[in-house]
């Protein structure tokens, strides 16, 4: 198998369970468990592999969390562009994911709080002051149904029984 190739199958594996051995990883793929282990070593050295983390539905947990999702407006300055800005919002702790859009907005930030209340005060004292930034739009997350590929809802199974005549 080609090195592309085989660092395709790779990542296809991991991205749905990133808890496969290497061993696993090699018998699907067909090769040995050290040349799956040296591929993936030498992906997360060239940041290729930047993590292995695990999904957790929060809302089956005691612990309480709140997700919202911030559309920001932006107006970057000569010579600093959308990635000095983005690299300043994604250092604060609160914010899990920055993305560039193509849309109304520039930037869609994704941060986690304990309560609403924690979220707005992110929002209003630390990302709405910085310079550069013109407006944002908080949209709250009400429930998930699915993140990364894996389902949050379990399908509702009918129990009624079949009367055939």
């Amino acid at each position: 198998m080609e090195n592309n190739e085989l660092r395709k199958e790779i990542l296809k594996a991991i991205d749905k369970n990133s808890r496969f051995s290497y061993e696993d990883l090699g018998e699907m793929l067909g090769v040995s468990a050290n040349v799956v282990e040296a591929e993936m070593h030498a992906m997360q050295a060239e940041k290729v592999i930047c993590g292995f983390p695990t999904i957790i539905d929060w809302d089956k947990t005691e612990e309480e969390r709140v997700t919202a999702l911030i559309e920001v407006k932006i107006s970057p300055k000569r010579g600093q562009g959308y990635d000095y800005l983005a690299e300043r919002i994604y250092k604060f702790e609160e914010v899990s994911y920055v993305y560039l859009m193509s849309a109304d907005y520039d930037l869609m930030v994704i941060v986690e709080g304990k309560t609403m209340k924690e979220v707005a005060h992110f929002v209003s004292s630390k990302l709405s002051p910085m310079d550069s930034v013109l407006s944002t739009a908080t949209h709250f997350v009400l429930k998930k149904y699915k993140e990364r590929g894996i389902q949050f809802v379990e399908e509702d199974k009918d129990e009624r029984q079949l009367i055939t005549p």
